[in-house]
């Protein structure tokens, strides 16, 4: 039998959701995985039969109730995503919360600490001057090499060799064509 790749990942989601119904049929709570292949794959039958894309979300949030999987699942799955096949076309289908809402101090919550942290401590910094020459904006995310930005970007590539953005993991900054800009930059951690 010959099957797409697409048609592949339909029939593993499919397995998965199966596994889920057997598990929640004799009692037993659900790990996020197979919770998230049973809301997946009710989204995707859903879609097929065309019920209404806010109906079909709607109905989602209630395939599996939060006393059905185990502790933690909300908080680690706090949305999910798939892309449904409905009589219009194909949609991406969005769900907040589809296990209930995320227990703010359960397993796999995030426990932020009060006041400020101070983001890598006691490394060098300064600051560096940087001009988009290209025609487009250009995007640096925190982490990245400094020495190693789009070509576009004009710095002094030698004196932040070893150095990134002086920003919280994740964060980026825009170049805006033809401006230049001042910015923090810190030294990297660990061999460089």
């Amino acid at each position: 039998m010959h099957v797409t790749p697409r048609e592949q990942e339909r029939l593993l989601l499919f397995t998965a959701a199966e596994l889920a119904r057997r598990r929640l049929a004799r009692g037993a709570r659900l790990g996020a995985t197979e919770a998230i292949a049973l809301v997946c794959d009710e989204v995707l039958e859903m879609a097929w039969d065309g019920v209404p894309f806010e109906e079909v979300v709607r109905r989602a949030r209630s395939v599996v109730a939060a006393d059905q999987v185990l502790p933690g699942v909300p908080n680690t799955v706090p949305s999910l995503q798939v892309e449904a096949l409905f009589p219009h076309g194909t949609s991406l289908v969005h769900v907040d919360e589809p296990f209930g809402p995320a227990d703010p101090t359960g397993p796999g919550a995030v426990l932020a600490q009060d006041g400020d942290v101070e983001l890598a401590p006691g490394r060098p910094r300064h600051e560096v001057e940087v001009t988009n020459r290209g025609e487009r904006p250009v995007w640096v995310s925190s982490h990245f090499p400094l020495e190693d930005v789009n070509a576009a970007l004009q710095l002094d590539r030698e004196a932040v060799r070893g150095f990134r953005l002086d920003l919280p993991a994740g964060v980026s900054l825009e170049f805006t064509p033809g401006t230049t800009r001042t910015v923090p930059v810190v030294a990297r951690g660990g061999r460089r």
